[in-house]
């Protein structure tokens, strides 16, 4: 299982990261854009993803790793149920969701293969 802390952990470990509320959530942010947010009701996160990665990603186990049932799940926005998400693969898909919002240049520190 993958706690708020471990997510905070990953999240604030990202250059330029910072933890801000959003509504009843924590959301972590670069540059003032979310690339994750966490529901402490649920027990889920909420990532920013690229269609492509989204698709992805959802191949792993759609009962996991889904998008948001609306108009936000098409344009990227990835829930993970943390209860059943494995760490690896968590780790992967938040780094992937930081990578997808901040400036390159930001994202080059992470993942040097990012374009």
């Amino acid at each position: 299982m993958v706690t708020i802390e471990i997510l905070r952990k990953i999240a604030l470990s990202f250059p330029e990261a910072t933890e801000e509320p959003h509504f009843e959530k924590s959301s972590f942010r670069v540059k003032k854009k979310i690339f994750a947010t966490y529901d402490d009701v649920n027990k889920r996160a909420c990532i920013k993803l690229s269609a492509i990665d989204q698709d992805v990603f959802l191949q792993l186990d759609k009962t996991i790793i889904y998008p948001v049932d609306n108009k936000w799940g098409k344009q990227g926005w990835t829930l993970i149920e943390m209860k059943r998400v494995n760490k690896s693969l968590f780790i992967d898909a938040v780094t992937t969701a930081y990578c997808e919002v901040a400036p390159e240049k930001l994202a080059k520190l992470v993942r040097p293969d990012v374009e």
